[in-house]
């Protein structure tokens, strides 16, 4: 196998697409990533693919089971890979601190302008209280104001996680702000 400076991605390919997604994902105090986060950083691209680059295509201690291989990552765990020194951004960019979260694993803080809540909005219509979230694409509906917002805060739960909450750019833990509309004129 080539040096890995005879290795650079060229753009619009998938591996440099799994890359690039890789080092978004990572910060500079630990070069770690899970598979699953850059899968779902590439909804564009075809699950299956984006797994066989990691796994195979792309990780050095992967057995040589394709023709084409660049030396991006090293698997570290199930599940879990580090991006190679050769290939990890410059070290000019400012590192991200980590926080550990509730499962022991450790995951880059919060940016310092991430948002506090999530706000929804609460209509009714035809006998239905309908919620819809202005931060994530969360919608769910009640045939009364509380069913509604019991199903809101599950549909919230099953739709973030803390990579997700860090995604739409808000803090862990964030508040819920609900507006319910009406008319002001009852017909």
């Amino acid at each position: 196998m080539a040096p890995p400076s005879e290795h650079r991605p060229d753009s619009g390919a998938i591996h440099a697409e799994v890359l690039a997604a890789a080092q978004r994902l990572c910060s500079r105090l630990d070069w770690s990533f899970r598979l699953i986060d850059v899968v779902r950083d590439l909804p564009h691209l075809k699950e299956g693919s984006v797994r066989t680059h990691i796994v195979s295509r792309c990780c050095v201690n992967a057995p040589a089971n394709h023709p084409h291989r660049w030396p991006y990552f090293r698997r570290v765990g199930r599940g879990r890979y580090e991006i190679l020194p050769a290939f990890r951004p410059p070290e000019s960019e400012e590192p991200r601190a980590l926080r550990e979260t509730a499962d022991g694993d450790w995951r880059p803080a919060p940016a310092p302008d991430a948002r506090p809540a999530i706000h929804a909005v609460i209509s009714e219509s035809e006998g239905w209280y309908v919620a819809e979230c202005l931060e994530v694409a969360v919608v769910t509906q009640g045939r009364s104001l509380d069913e509604t917002l019991a199903n809101l805060r599950s549909a919230l739960a099953l739709h973030l996680d803390d990579e997700e909450l860090e995604r739409a750019g808000l803090q862990p833990a964030p508040r819920l702000v609900v507006n319910y509309e009406t008319s002001a004129v009852s017909a």
